[in-house]
């Protein structure tokens, strides 16, 4: 015969369990409905959802050139997001059969950080005359002397910073002129995509790199700039 303590010890277990269960029970379902609630607050991002006319500045190794092409694809709006993913939509299609700068498979781009450009002065426009009241009618921004700083070419400039996985990078072919199209390539294309982009940048993994793969250089700041034209000349170290 069991022992009446036992059996004592033994149902308050079973009531510890039964209390434990339907407490896990409640907070699960509590979680579940602020998840739900959050989705429910949180915008659709409705531009992410159509397609639209994208123009990829495509590169051909076996003559050098680079040529506009339209794809329809569906873009996120937030110009950070929307810059890498053109990017990867980018690199995804040089890994397509057939390609004619053909790349390996894989993500490219970790991220891509956009930076806005600085104005260090204001000038004023005396050509429009002054205002009634006898000041300057407008100024203009104006950049710094310094041949090294970074300054926008117009107001809401932007420097693009793209940040590559060193996977992509240990993997791409070397050669001056294979790799200065892969450069010059995602260059065009946000160029033709985000014309607030006025500079550019790479690094890998978080770090500057000299090369893409031996040639190509990765340290300098490069001119967002229409590059559908054949390549004469290509920068290397």
């Amino acid at each position: 015969m069991i022992p009446r303590y036992q059996r004592i010890t033994f149902w308050s277990l079973i009531g510890c369990i039964v209390l434990m269960a339907c407490f896990l029970f409640y907070e699960h379902q509590s979680a579940r409905n602020r998840l739900n609630s959050l989705a429910d607050e949180t915008p659709i991002d409705a531009p992410y959802t159509v397609s639209e006319n994208i123009t990829f500045d495509l590169a051909n190794d076996a003559d050098g050139s680079i040529t506009p092409t339209d794809r329809l694809i569906a873009l996120p709006s937030e110009p950070t997001a929307r810059a890498r993913a053109l990017l990867e939509h980018l690199v995804a299609d040089y890994a397509l059969p057939g390609s004619a700068h053909p790349l390996q498979s894989g993500a490219a781009v970790a991220d891509v950080f956009l930076v806005a450009l600085p104005v260090t002065g204001h000038t004023i426009d005396t050509s429009g005359g002054t205002s009634p009241d006898g000041s300057a009618a407008t100024t203009s921004p104006v950049r710094s002397t310094d041949p090294n700083a970074l300054q926008p070419i117009g107001p809401g400039g932007e420097l693009a910073v793209i940040n590559l996985h060193s996977s992509f990078v240990n993997a791409h072919p070397s050669g001056v002129e294979v790799e200065s199209l892969t450069l010059l390539s995602m260059i065009g294309t946000l160029h033709a995509n985000l014309p607030q982009i006025e500079q550019v940048r790479f690094l890998v993994d978080g770090q500057p790199r000299e090369t893409l793969a031996g040639h190509a250089d990765l340290l300098r700041t490069y001119p967002s700039r229409d590059t559908t034209a054949k390549a004469s000349t290509f920068p290397s170290r």
